[in-house]
């Protein structure tokens, strides 16, 4: 192998245009690859920036182009020569009307024939690129995808600083706090038999630095949450987290509102209309049946149960007088799309979200068809007809059970059909925020009250008095940024009050010696002069989903795990010596 000499790189090679004609350069990079035309050579020539063609002709320098007979896909090389019009030009390049003559050629270093294709789109599985991702990572597409991300980092940080937002640290081994999923654990070595928990998220660091009287906080830091994975979940994931003092809601979502503006500008090109619309968490679940409604298209949910209460319908009706809810979509013109078997399928899917059916009638020559018709009475009809204002060739389905499962599958299936019919716009962006949550949610589970949110949020002022009588209808200070139907954000305005914060603490199930057990410092600092405070903490992982177009967030992370927490790169997690075992004070048992 040869080393670089006096070569030292000048351009790179996604750079190199038709105004760079004459131009003498050294490039530096990897070999696409090579194709041997008689006389002349041509390699595809491929840094972080781009591919340009590198031409060696035994005309322009018969050693460099002997050397270039041995180059195969990989090699590292770098090349010395002049930038020419390309005769044969390529409208698929970048660099495409352009090619470098080489004078000179030093082989870096060789390469094996690797395991996976250095090309985007190449079908190999996951595993493999999760296996090579060293490799995977050389991809035009996976470097355009995490050089945005950079980017996207760096207007964030720039906006922020602008803003008198001050960038702090906060510690990854920290103690162990209830936030909603389990902790990862580090056993102490210095202190046998104890533990330090990563943080879920950094908020009780935040607000201690409100208490500090640090003003403006943020930080771009990773959070760990020990928990089951889906496809787009990760172990260790980004967060961007900001805490601000002397503020309400309104102030959080208005400079918020400004960065969300800034990002889209500076990242995707596109002026975000401001203010972003609003919309409370009751319409949400009324209308679309979650609290982070893709806004791209229509099918709201709509609540007919008043037109069947009277019902010979037992289905129905049963549903009715247990105080479940009766609630549809409809479906325009489309009544000819789906076949009895399409149906079917569709009620198959409702049901893997907890409904026990899906009814469905259509609307044709002013009649209404289906398989439920006969138990309906004229007056039901005409109510329907009425109330969903039918027009001809529409179609209606129905999820009849208790509210949270009608929400949870019509809410699915307006999704599932706007895909099966290609409504949804992908380069459309819808944003909303979902404001006046509930502070709790009823756990079946657990029999008991939770923090929908954590248990720092502060209520709506009106609604204190309701924390221990009536903790279902009292709202919280708390908003969500939603984006094409993902939660790309939430925050809250936090509870400064010691005693409202016992009283919350106290609606959660904890008597005050595990308050103080868990967030006696929290409540310590709230002894000594606490300013109002409140912030937001996005996913920078999910946000970059979004921006690059992916549907997968591992294309956005550089060394993501797998969905049982592994990475197949290093293997870890891995088994440890029994001297480290030892030395921690910790006996491993079989489970």
């Amino acid at each position: 192998m040869e080393t670089m000499g006096s070569l030292r790189r000048n351009n790179m090679c996604g750079n190199l245009r038709f105004d760079d004609v004459g131009k003498e350069v050294v490039l530096m990079g990897w070999v696409q690859k090579r194709r041997s035309l008689g006389g002349l050579i041509f390699a595809d020539m491929r840094d972080i920036t781009g591919m340009v063609q590198v031409v060696f002709d035994t005309d322009v320098n018969k050693e460099a182009f002997e050397k270039a007979e041995v180059l195969r896909s990989e090699f590292v090389i770098a090349v010395r020569g002049k930038v020419l019009e390309r005769q044969s030009k390529n409208p698929e390049m970048a660099t495409g009307e352009i090619e470098v003559y080489a004078d000179e050629l030093k082989i870096l270093d060789t390469a094996e024939t690797p395991p996976i294709y250095i090309k985007d789109n190449d079908d190999v599985s996951e595993q493999m690129r999760l296996k090579y991702r060293f490799l995977d990572l050389r991809k035009q597409q996976m470097q355009r995808n995490l050089l945005l991300r950079s980017k996207t980092s760096r207007v964030i940080r720039e906006f922020l600083y602008e803003n008198d937002f001050n960038e702090i640290e906060t510690p990854f081994l920290t103690k162990p706090t209830p936030e909603g999923a389990r902790d990862y654990l580090v056993p102490s070595r210095v202190n046998t038999g104890k533990f330090y928990a990563l943080p879920q998220s950094p908020q009780l660091f935040k607000q201690l630095l409100m208490v500090s009287g640090m003003n403006r906080y943020f930080q771009i830091v990773k959070c760990f949450r020990d928990e089951d994975l889906r496809a787009n979940r990760q172990p260790e994931f980004t967060q961007v987290d900001i805490e601000m003092s002397f503020v309400d809601v309104e102030d959080v979502i208005s400079i918020n509102e400004k960065l969300i503006h800034k990002i889209f500008k500076e990242i995707k090109g596109i002026d975000i209309e401001l203010p972003i619309k609003r919309m409370s968490y009751q319409v949400a679940m009324d209308k679309y049946g979650c609290d982070k409604p893709d806004l791209r298209f229509g099918y709201e949910l709509i609540n007919i149960s008043e037109i069947f209460k009277d019902s010979e319908f037992n289905a129905f009706k049963s549903t009715y007088d247990s105080n479940g809810m009766i609630k549809c979509i409809k479906i325009d013109g489309s009544a000819d799309e789906f076949s009895k078997k399409g149906i079917s399928k569709l009620e198959k899917f409702v049901k893997t979200y907890g409904a026990k059916g899906l009814a469905w009638l259509k609307y044709e020559s002013g009649e209404i068809d289906s398989a439920i018709a006969k138990f309906l009475s004229d007056e039901e009809k005409n109510q329907l007809v009425s109330a969903l204002e039918l027009k001809e060739k529409d179609i209606v389905f129905i999820v009849a059970d208790k509210e949270s499962v009608v929400n949870t599958a019509l809410g699915a299936l307006r999704i599932e059909i706007a895909h099966e019919k290609n409504l949804i716009d992908e380069n459309k962006y819808e944003l909303v925020w979902i404001t006046d949550f509930p502070l709790f949610e009823y756990s079946e589970e657990e029999d008991r009250y939770v923090a929908k949110h954590h248990p720092f949020t502060c209520p709506v002022d009106a609604d204190v008095d309701k924390i221990e009588s009536n903790p279902g209808e009292v709202r919280a200070k708390a908003y969500d940024i939603v984006i094409n139907g993902d939660e790309i954000g939430g925050g809250s305005i936090r509870i400064t009050n010691r005693s409202l914060q016992n009283r919350m603490f106290r609606a959660l199930g904890f008597t005050d010696e595990e308050a103080n057990e868990k967030f006696g410092f929290l409540l310590e600092a709230f002894k000594y002069g606490v300013p109002p405070h409140g912030g937001i903490a996005y996913g920078l992982d999910r946000f970059m989903m979004l921006l690059t177009g992916s549907d997968n967030i591992r294309d956005v992370i550089a060394f993501p795990k797998t969905q049982s927490a592994t990475c197949l790169m290093t293997e870890a997690p891995s088994y440890t010596t029994e001297k480290q075992l030892k030395e921690l004070g910790i006996e491993v048992t079989e489970v």
